[in-house]
C-alpha cells in the first residue's frame, strides 16, 4: 500500500510538473542537485567460536578476548547543528553530479517521469548525511541505475579529457569513485543492518551493473596510463609521500583489476568478477538466514538451568517477540538462538549437557545443507579465485592477496608457524588443567571433554581460579558509564572532545547514536554512528567499523576546509533488558575498545587527499593496528577503574577484582591464539595448495590443519567453512593472518607507553600524542612499516605480544 500511495503521489507530481514545464519553458534539470558522498571499508570484530560476518569490502576480525560485540552511549546531546559547514552547489558546479533527462527524450511525459522519480530519490538528494531514516528498496533499482548513467558520462569525460596532472586525473577520478561509494554503501549498510527480502533482491539486480562499471573503471587504459606517465615523469620525486601512494596503488590495483589483459582474457576476468561478487554476496545471505532460521523453544526452566539473569531476560525478551507476549525471564518460555549473545550464553552457563550439544551441533553446521548449503558456493568461489589468479599470472590466490599486502607468503607463513610452536604446549596445559578441575567437581565427562564442554568448564575454572564471575561483574559495566569512560581515554590520549549530537543526521534504529568530535579549539574534526544491540531478525551478526564519507580536500564542502569523515560502527552486544540499561561482560567492554580504535584511525586522520585519508589504502595486514591497541587499555588500572562503576549505586569495582582481571588475562591464552591460527592457517591452505575438483575436499583440508592447531579434533561433521564469512563473503581470502601481524605490530605499539611509564600522566600523554601524529593521523598516507618506525623508533618486534600473552617462556624453549 505505501509503494501504491508513492506512486499516485508521484504520478500527480509529474503532472503538475508538465504543466508548469510548458507554462515556462524551465527546464527542470536544473533545479535538481544531487550530493553524493563516499563510504568504504569495512572492519569487524570476530567471536570466539567463529569468525564473523562482514559487511560489504573491508572485514577486520581479530580475536581479542571478545566476540562480535560494539558500543553506544546515552549521553545527553548538547550539540549545535551550525557546527557542520552547509555545502552550497553553487559554490562548485562540477564538484557532485546532477542527475538530468537525457537530451533528447522520446517525450516530454517520460522525462517528467524520469526527472520526478530523481528528485523523489532520498538515494539522489542533495544531503549532508545519507537519509538512511527514508531509504527503501524501491528507492535502490531506480537510484544505482540513474547515478551510474551519471557516472559513465563522468568517466567518458575524463577519459576524453584526462592528463597525467593530480587535478585532471586524480580529482575527478575520486569524485567518480566517492559518488558511487556512498550510494552503493548506504544501500548495502541497510542490507546488514535492516535486512529485507525487498532489499536483497533490489540489490541482486542491479550489483551486476554495479560490479560491470567497477571493471570499466578500474581497467580504464586512458587513466592507467596517465598514472604510469605521472610516475615516470621528472615531477614523480617532488610529489608528497601520500601523492606517491596514490599512483603506485592505482597502478597496482589496475594490474590485478586486468587492466593489462588483451580483450579475450579480460573478458573472461570480468565474468569471474561478476560471478565471485554474486556469490559472496549468496554466501553472506545463507549464513545470517541459516542463523535466523534456528530457534529453540524451551519451557521447563530446568532445561536452561545454570543461565544468568541477563540471558534469560534476553531469551524471555526473543520469545516474546516471536509470538509469546506473556513470556518472562522467571517463567518462560524462552527462546534460545544462534546470535551471538544467546549462543555464548548457553555455551559457558548453561548446565543441561545435551542443550549444550545440541546448540553447538547447529552453530557448526549453519548453512551447510538444504537451500541454504554454502558447501557448492565455497567450492565454486575458490575455483573462480584460482581462475582470477592464472589470468593475471599468479600461482595461486594467495599470491594475488600478498600482492596489496605488508607480508609475503613466506613470511606469513613463518610468523603463523612461530605462533603456533610458542601456543601448543600452552593450550595442551590449558587442556589438561580443564579435565583435572572438571573431574574434581565430579563431572560425569571430565574423562572425555567434548567441544560443547570447553566453554562451560572454562567459565567455571576461570569463577574458581580468579574468583571471577563475568555475569557477577555485568552491573559494573553498563553502555553509558563504559562509553564516557572511553571517551576521557580519548580526551586524554588524543586531546579530544566527544559529544553527543542525536538528531543532527538521519538514523536506521531508535538505538543508534550520532556524536561528535571536537578538537581542542571545539571545532568539530569527524563524526559517527553507533548502532549497539543485537536485532537478529533484521541484522548481521559480530561488530564492525566503516567509512560514511572520508576526510577529503577534494570533496570540500566549503571549497577551503577538507570534508570532514564520518564513520559508522555497527554492534551485536546484549540490548537493555526491561529498566536495566545495557549490561556488558568485560569481553564486550574490550570489543567496543577494539572497535573505536578503528574509527579513530578514520576519524583522527590529517591526510587531505581523499584515496588515503584514514584507513584507505593502509595495508591490509596493519590495518588492525590501532583497534587491537586500544584493548589494551582495559587493562589499565586508572582507565578500567573509571568505567567500572555499579550501574545501581555508583561503586567503584573492588581493587581486588581489578587484580584478578589483569591475572587473567592470559588465562587459557594458548588454546585462544591456536583458535585465530586455525582459522589463518585454514584461509591460507584453501588459497596457496587446495586444488578444487581434486583429492581433497575443503573439510579434508579444514580436518588437516586443525591436527596442528587444535587439541581436541573437530567433529567429522564440523562445517564451520560454511559460515566463515571474513573469507568467502569479505575481504579477508588469504588474509585471515592479517589479525596475528596487526597483533605484533598493536602490541609492540602499546609497549611503548609502558616503556614510558603508563602511571606518569605526562608521558602516557606525550606517547599518546605521537601516537596520534603516526598511526592516527597518517593513514594510508605512508607505508606502514615507515609510520610505525616513525612512532617507535625501530621496526616492530613480537617478544610484546608474547609477553602480553604469557607466551614468551614457551617460546623462548620452542
Amino acid at each position: 500500500m505505501r509503494g501504491t500511495r508513492a506512486a499516485v503521489q508521484n504520478v500527480l507530481r509529474v503532472l503538475l510538473l508538465l504543466s508548469t514545464l510548458m507554462a515556462s519553458r524551465f527546464s527542470l534539470s536544473r533545479s535538481v542537485h544531487p550530493i553524493l558522498k563516499r563510504p568504504t571499508r569495512f572492519l569487524t570484530h570476530s567471536p570466539h567460536f567463529a569468525p564473523s560476518p562482514p559487511l560489504k569490502s573491508r572485514p577486520c576480525p581479530l580475536w581479542s578476548a571478545s566476540f562480535s560485540f560494539c558500543l553506544a552511549s546515552s549521553s545527553s546531546s548538547s550539540f549545535s547543528p551550525t557546527s557542520l559547514p552547509v555545502f552550497s552547489p553553487s559554490q562548485s558546479p562540477r564538484r557532485y553530479a546532477s542527475f538530468s533527462p537525457p537530451p533528447s527524450p522520446p517525450s516530454a511525459m517520460a522525462a517528467a517521469v524520469a526527472a520526478a522519480a530523481d528528485v523523489e530519490n532520498p538515494l539522489l538528494k542533495n544531503f549532508d548525511f545519507p537519509p538512511f531514516d527514508s531509504v527503501e528498496a524501491d528507492h535502490v533499482r531506480p537510484g544505482v541505475r540513474a547515478l551510474l548513467k551519471q557516472l559513465e558520462d563522468d568517466l567518458d569525460e575524463l577519459e576524453r579529457t584526462v592528463e597525467p596532472t593530480w587535478s585532471k586525473l586524480v580529482e575527478p577520478l575520486e569524485k567518480i569513485v566517492d559518488k558511487l561509494s556512498v550510494v552503493w554503501g548506504m544501500v548495502n549498510h541497510l542490507k546488514a543492518v535492516k535486512d529485507t527480502a525487498e532489499l536483497r533482491a533490489a540489490i541482486e539486480e542491479v550489483q551486476p551493473e554495479k560490479v560491470k562499471f567497477q571493471l570499466r573503471l578500474g581497467q580504464s587504459k586512458p587513466i592507467y596510463n596517465a598514472f604510469k606517465a605521472i610516475q615516470e615523469s621528472p615531477e614523480w620525486q617532488h610529489l608528497s609521500d601520500a601523492r606517491k601512494r596514490i599512483v603506485e596503488g592505482q597502478i597496482k590495483e589496475a594490474v590485478l583489476g586486468g587492466v593489462a589483459l588483451d580483450d579475450e582474457k579480460r573478458e573472461e576476468f570480468n565474468k569471474v568478477e561478476q560471478e565471485l561478487e554474486r556469490l559472496s554476496q549468496k554466501f553472506g545471505e545463507n549464513v545470517l538466514d541459516a542463523t535466523k532460521k534456528f530457534e529453540r523453544l524451551v519451557t521447563d526452566k530446568k532445561e536452561i538451568e545454570g543461565l544468568p539473569p541477563t540471558a534469560l531476560g534476553l531469551a524471555a525478551q526473543t520469545a516474546v517477540s516471536k509470538g509469546h507476549p506473556g513470556a518472562t525471564s522467571e517463567d518462560g518460555p524462552w527462546i534460545i538462538t544462534l546470535d551471538g549473545p544467546s549462543f555464548m550464553s548457553v555455551m559457558q552457563h548453561c548446565r543441561n549437557r545435551g542443550l549444550r550439544e545440541e546448540v553447538y551441533r547447529a552453530y557448526i553446521t549453519r548453512a551447510s545443507s538444504g537451500d541454504l548449503d554454502n558447501t557448492p558456493i565455497i567450492d565454486q568461489i575458490l575455483k573462480l579465485r584460482l581462475e582470477k589468479a592464472r589470468l593475471l599470472n599468479y600461482n595461486n590466490y594467495a599470491e594475488v592477496s600478498m600482492a596489496t599486502k605488508m607480508a609475503t607468503v613466506e613470511k606469513a607463513q613463518e610468523l603463523l608457524e612461530k605462533l603456533r610452536s610458542a601456543s601448543w604446549d600452552a593450550a595442551v596445559k590449558d587442556l589438561e588443567e580443564l579435565k583435572y578441575f572438571a573431574k574434581s567437581q565430579g563431572a560425569a565427562e571430565a574423562d572425555d571433554l567434548r567441544h560443547w564442554d570447553i566453554s562451560f568448564w572454562a567459565e567455571r575454572l576461570r569463577e574458581a581460579k580468579y574468583d571471577i564471575n563475568e555475569e557477577e561483574l555485568r552491573p559494573y559495566f553498563s553502555l553509558p558509564k563504559v562509553m564516557n569512560g572511553l571517551f576521557n581515554l580519548a580526551k586524554k590520549l588524543f586531546d579530544i572532545n566527544i559529544e553527543a549530537a542525536d538528531g543532527l543526521a538521519p538514523v536506521w534504529n531508535s538505538d543508534v547514536r550520532f556524536y561528535c568530535i571536537k578538537d581542542s579549539s571545539g571545532s568539530p574534526t569527524a563524526y559517527f554512528y553507533f548502532d549497539p544491540y543485537s536485532r537478529p531478525s533484521e541484522k548481521r551478526g559480530g561488530a564492525w567499523m566503516d567509512e560514511v564519507v572520508g576526510r577529503s580536500r577534494v570533496l570540500s564542502r566549503n571549497g577551503t576546509s577538507p570534508r570532514l569523515p564520518v564513520a559508522h560502527m555497527v554492534c551485536n552486544q546484549t540490548p537493555p533488558v526491561g529498566d536495566k540499561p545495557s549490561l556488558m561482560t568485560f569481553r564486550e567492554v574490550e570489543t567496543v575498545f577494539h572497535e573505536f580504535g578503528h574509527a579513530l584511525q578514520h576519524m583522527l586522520t590529517k591526510v587531505d587527499e581523499g584515496l588515503v585519508a584514514g584507513i584507505r589504502g593502509i595495508e591490509w595486514d596493519a590495518v588492525e593496528l590501532p583497534s587491537q591497541f586500544m584493548e589494551n587499555w582495559c587493562y589499565h588500572r586508572e582507565t578500567l577503574m573509571g568505567i567500572a562503576k555499579h550501574y545501581e549505586t555508583g561503586e567503584n569495582l573492588p581493587e581486588e577484582v581489578f587484580l584478578k582481571l589483569v591475572a587473567a588475562r592470559t588465562y587459557r591464552a594458548g588454546t585462544l591464539s591456536l583458535r585465530q591460527l586455525k582459522f589463518a592457517t585454514t584461509d591460507l591452505e584453501l588459497h596457496l595448495n587446495y586444488v578444487p575438483g581434486g583429492p581433497e575436499s575443503i573439510y579434508d583440508v579444514d580436518q588437516r590443519v586443525s591436527k596442528r592447531t587444535q587439541i581436541i579434533p573437530p567433529l567429522p561433521e564440523d562445517r564451520f567453512l560454511c559460515g566463515f564469512s571474513h573469507i568467502f563473503a569479505g575481504g579477508y581470502a588469504a588474509g585471515y593472518y592479517s589479525y596475528k601481524w596487526a597483533e605484533v605490530l598493536s602490541a609492540d605499539a602499546f609497549s611503548a607507553f609502558e616503556d614510558a611509564g603508563l602511571d606518569d600522566n605526562k608521558a602516557v600523554e606525550e606517547t599518546g600524542h605521537k601516537f596520534r601524529e603516526t598511526i592516527l593521523a597518517l593513514g594510508g598516507g605512508k607505508a606502514p612499516l615507515e609510520v610505525f618506525v616513525e612512532f617507535r623508533g625501530r621496526e616492530p618486534s613480537p617478544e610484546a605480544l608474547l609477553r602480553h600473552n604469557g607466551l614468551l617462556a614457551a617460546t623462548a624453549s620452542a
